[in-house]
């Protein structure tokens, strides 16, 4: 649901009625993960979506009678051998939906949080007792939390604590608990969506190339910021998409602000004077993804000065050179969709090769992916 969290929010302050279909469990090649969410008001305007065009039409349907009689269901919907005319999914994956009618409770507070960037993590009942399911609470970083899931008084402090660490993570999933608290009792289970701050992608080097990356990235949802030591360079009117546009040394700038296990570094300003300070530092950090732009002679050239030193074997071998995947690219957007498309890849555990033709899954696990590092000709 957090996933259409801004239009909601706004439905919410307009005083709309609404309901929010949810997809809570997935098997097989469904289009969407647990977590994206379709919304339907009064009005019959719909947002969002669930699977990608192949169910919205009977989802859309059970959220206006959800609408109706104010009943909370979870609805599985999949692929039929036996009927190819029934409402399912066609690329052959299965799909629960709970749809649920938000009038009031902890939703306002989780669209306000996602809106405005705090975190925090929605947990609702998707499996269980029909009396409890779409029941919610609203779990903060300190693991404060407000709502209440009913049943055992235990319940809601492990579901919190549960919440609490996928929080943590920036992760939306399932887990499973016991009704009364416990890893015993009859279970249930939880849908997590993590509501975080956008990952950071800090491009360094003012280029032209530069400036079609800020591009991609925001439409990537990240935060961009773009940092080069030159000032006649990093201007706004040269990268007026991006959030920040910081003059400063790249390695100086990189020591002094805050990065993550999300964050993507990618270093354009293809000069040893700045690369080599710069990723002597990135190699050493947490982050995601770093790219560094520059020839394979340049690569090899980078990594020579770079043991000289100091950088281990270890830390070099998370360093992807030439950066990004080989589209042929030319143009600085080409170039920077195929930064963009790796940087997906990474993140989602794709590996980038063509689909025709290939064995691999079409739709990853969404777990998290930490420490690739990469360098485009």
């Amino acid at each position: 649901m957090l996933d259409i969290a801004e239009e909601l929010h706004r439905w919410v302050e307009q005083g709309r009625d609404f309901a929010v279909a949810t997809v809570v469990a997935v098997g097989g090649s469904a289009p969407r993960q647990p977590g994206a969410a379709l919304a339907v008001d009064s009005e019959g305007t719909a947002i969002g979506s669930v699977s990608g065009g192949c169910v919205e039409g009977a989802v859309y349907e059970l959220c206006q009678t959800a609408l109706d009689d104010g009943k909370v269901v979870v609805e599985r919907f999949g692929y039929s051998d036996e009927d190819a005319f029934a409402v399912g999914l066609t690329c052959g994956g299965i799909i629960d939906i709970l749809v649920t009618p938000v009038r009031g409770g902890v939703f306002p507070a989780a669209l306000a949080a996602a809106v405005s960037g705090e975190a925090a993590a929605l947990a609702r009942i998707v499996s269980g007792p029909e009396d409890l399911l779409g029941q919610a609470l609203l779990v903060h970083p300190d693991g404060s939390y407000e709502g209440k899931l009913g049943g055992h008084p235990e319940l809601d402090r492990t579901a919190a604590a549960e919440a609490r660490a996928l929080l943590d993570a920036g992760r939306t999933g399932t887990v499973e608990i016991g009704e009364d608290g416990s890893r015993c009792g009859q279970p249930l289970t939880l849908l997590v969506e993590s509501s975080v701050p956008a990952p950071r992608m800090i491009v360094f080097g003012a280029i032209d190339f530069a400036s079609a990356l800020v591009r991609v990235g925001k439409f990537l949802g990240y935060h961009v910021t773009v940092c080069d030591a030159r000032p006649v360079f990093a201007t706004r009117l040269r990268f007026p998409e991006a959030d920040e546009i910081v003059v400063e040394w790249p390695h100086r700038y990189l020591e002094s602000t805050e990065v993550d296990a999300r964050t993507v570094l990618c270093v354009l300003t293809h000069d040893a004077k700045f690369d080599v300070p710069l990723l002597q530092a990135a190699l050493k950090l947490p982050v995601a993804y770093v790219g560094a732009m520059g020839s394979r002679r340049t690569h090899e050239d980078r990594n020579a000065r770079l043991r000289e030193v100091g950088v281990t074997e270890l830390e070099l071998a998370r360093l992807r050179s030439p950066i990004g995947l080989d589209l042929g690219a030319r143009t600085p957007e080409e170039t920077a969709l195929s930064i963009g498309a790796e940087i997906v890849a990474n993140r989602r555990g794709g590996t980038g090769v063509s689909l025709t033709g290939a064995h691999t899954p079409i739709h990853h696990d969404d777990t998290p992916v930490t420490g690739h590092i990469a360098s485009v000709a």
